[in-house]
């Protein structure tokens, strides 16, 4: 018996309810994505990794969907590769993944964390459903290949394992020099041999590149990251099977989607800025690294909706404004407007806090959220933007980045969206997005679909 979970909303009363009406009637706070840029930035990552012949492996932890999944997966390629941080995320999205399968391609779910035993069963159970070859997990300590035997022996196939490197962000991994900790690359060499599991090859998830500012670092980090995992292989060579093809699987969305910078018709020239990032793609896409056959794998989630966090880093410093670019907002109320003298600066409060839009932290600026430029008219010659400056559990005080004199233009009762600096987080608030499509006037602002989201562990 399967334990109980939140239900999941009636998506056809959600689209009864919603469907055709614009932002500012919608009860609030509420979760709103613009399709056009979803689109869009799924597309260019395709494009791009396409472009430079390396795979990918989307992350739906981001938004929990079917259908934002199947934006990420693209039409075209042979190969459905995504990663899920939840098993509810993978049995959400089996529909996609079994069509996908149906139609001759081939489906690989990697659980995103190093494998829990109690998790092996359901795991398996949800495997079964695809069929070989369509489950791997990240090992990063001996203890945990216990709970590969024991998938093998539910589903009646091996899981694909990768490695898990910490190329230096700490999270999970084991350091470059250290993959055999406790005889682990021995032990997974011996349950190869048996069958019992099959050796992908290495995984490293680095966000250094959620401090960077340019498009250079994040370029540099990605390829800090690829080569820890080459110095990995190369410290290592002796316990994998010679001649085996590995797979190295690097990323995190702000490095990874700085590879536009590459593929761009403006970089056809060549910017020496991603002379380091196409040398080290190139190293392991066209050489053979200790002696191995390389393929290069890149993964990301969060650069499908982005969020303040990923503008800030300047990845793709390409990128338009936050109202053309983010995908995500929330739509709140305004319930205060404090300009005249009440506070040291003139502020308004709106009615969603903690609860609607998260507390994570940017590391280029304070607030904990920005107001989309388009929600409010500024007076000429103000530059400053209108921020989540302080928050509590269930609202929100605004006020200007700059600390500003100038009036709050804000009304009481207004709806305005807010872009959040976390769109994972976030999200995780709401059950169902509410989506617009920017790239029509006539539905920039009005409820065109709902999509549902999984919710739960």
């Amino acid at each position: 018996m399967a334990a109980p979970q939140r239900p999941t909303p009636d998506v056809e009363e959600l689209r009864r309810f919603y469907v055709g009406k614009l932002i500012t009637e919608l009860p609030m706070p509420a979760a709103v994505l613009d399709v056009s840029s979803l689109k869009r930035h799924c597309k260019t990552m395709l494009d791009a990794v396409d472009s430079l012949g390396v795979g990918f492996r989307a992350h739906v932890k981001t938004h929990k969907t079917i259908e934002v999944a199947r934006l990420q997966i693209g039409e075209t390629s042979k190969d459905v590769n995504i990663v899920v941080s939840t098993l509810l995320e993978f049995e959400h999205v089996l529909p996609l993944l079994e069509e996908c399968r149906d139609k001759g391609r081939n489906v690989n779910v990697l659980y995103g964390i190093p494998l829990p035993p109690s998790r092996a069963a359901a795991l398996a159970a949800l495997g079964q459903r695809i069929g070989p070859g369509s489950v791997s997990v990240m090992i990063d300590h001996a203890s945990q290949l216990a709970a590969v035997e024991r998938f093998h022996a539910l589903a009646g196939f091996s899981a694909g394992i990768y490695v898990k490197v910490d190329t230096g962000y700490h999270r999970a991994g084991l350091p470059p020099a250290g993959l055999n900790k406790n005889s682990l690359l021995d032990t997974i060499a011996q349950l190869e041999a048996e069958g019992k599991a099959s050796l992908i090859g290495l995984y490293s998830h680095s966000s250094l590149s959620y401090h960077d500012s340019t498009a250079k670092q994040a370029m540099d980090n990605l390829a800090d990251e690829i080569k820890g995992c080459v110095e990995a292989l190369q410290n290592n060579a002796m316990h994998f099977k010679a001649g085996k093809q590995l797979t190295i699987s690097v990323g995190a969305s702000p490095q990874v989607a700085s590879i536009e910078n590459l593929t761009r018709p403006a970089a056809a020239a060549g910017s020496p800025d991603g002379d380091n990032l196409r040398q080290t793609i190139q190293q392991v896409t066209q050489n053979t690294p200790a002696g191995f056959r390389t393929k290069l794998e890149l993964h990301a989630g969060v650069y499908s909706l982005l969020d303040i966090q990923q503008m800030s880093t300047q990845a793709r410093g390409f990128l338009g404004a936050i109202d053309d670019e983010v995908a995500i907002s929330v739509v709140a109320e305004v319930v205060s407007v404090y300009n005249n003298g009440e506070r040291e600066t003139p502020e308004a409060l709106v009615a969603v806090g903690t609860l609607g839009l998260g507390r994570e932290p940017c590391a280029a600026y304070s607030g904990w959220g920005v107001i989309g430029p388009k929600s409010y008219s500024a007076e000429p010659g103000n530059k400053t933007r209108l921020i989540v400056k302080r928050i509590s559990q269930e609202h929100s005080i605004l006020a200007w980045e700059s600390d500003s004199q100038k009036p709050i233009p804000l009304e009481v009762g207004q709806s305005i969206r807010i872009y959040p600096n976390h769109a994972c987080v976030t999200g995780a608030m709401y059950g169902w997005y509410l989506v617009v499509d920017s790239s029509k006037k006539e539905t920039a602002e009005r409820i065109v679909d709902v999509w549902v989201r999984v919710s739960g562990w």
